[in-house]
């Protein structure tokens, strides 16, 4: 850097969710719907969106296959593995109501897509970067790393009063377009009932 030239100093954020937190949920389901109807049916057209509020979830969309799935089971074994296993804090994948309501492609999407052309259009951006060894940027590696660890002590049991829904915040300070350090870290999570909140933090931290 040349003598007496301002140093570039910004913050920046990055956010990642555990398999627990609804977003994610509803997106794995509809992905492991998709991937059922794939199996059998390479040429299945599907449109599925899944949402999940107090101990239910709802499947809606339009689907063109010659397929056949479960989709109620798949619904509930997926819950059961992400740990969705109590109603009074989020919900029963045992109790929970399934609601399905799926149609058929559209005639007049299928008619565009039946010759060549795209069923929905979307535009992506993004690059690779030597910040991390996953080559994401430095903050959502970390954020990501940190959430696949909170999965990780609930399920071994390291932390057995975690729940399944949790988020993750962390902030790097940049200096020239380099990460400098870790400015905050925030740690979001579901617990059950009556935990000692000081054990609590002293779990986290660790």
């Amino acid at each position: 850097m040349v003598r007496g030239a301002k140093m570039k100093r910004y913050f920046f954020t990055s956010e990642s969710v555990t398999e627990g937190h609804p977003d994610k949920l509803c997106d794995t389901i509809s992905d492991k719907i998709l991937d059922e109807y794939l199996k059998q049916d390479s040429k299945s057209r599907v449109a599925v969106e899944t949402f999940a509020s107090k101990n239910e979830i709802t499947i809606a969309g339009q689907i063109t296959s010659n397929a056949t799935i479960d989709i109620e089971k798949i619904v509930r074994e997926k819950l059961k593995e992400v740990g969705y296993t109590d109603s009074k804090i989020n919900m029963d994948y045992k109790t929970c109501d399934v609601e399905i309501n799926i149609t058929k492609q559209s005639n007049d999407i299928a008619m565009g897509v039946d010759y060549g052309g795209a069923g929905d259009q979307g535009i992506m951006f993004g690059y690779a970067t030597d910040e991390s060894e996953d080559y994401m940027p430095y903050p959502i590696s970390i954020a990501n790393r940190l959430a696949k660890q909170l999965a990780t002590v609930r399920k071994n049991g390291e932390i057995p009063y975690l729940k399944s829904d949790g988020k993750v915040q962390v902030t790097v300070e940049y200096v020239n377009d380099e990460p400098f350090r870790i400015d905050t870290i925030l740690i979001s999570t579901q617990h059950s009932e009556n935990v000692d909140i000081e054990i609590f933090q002293k779990d986290i931290l660790k």
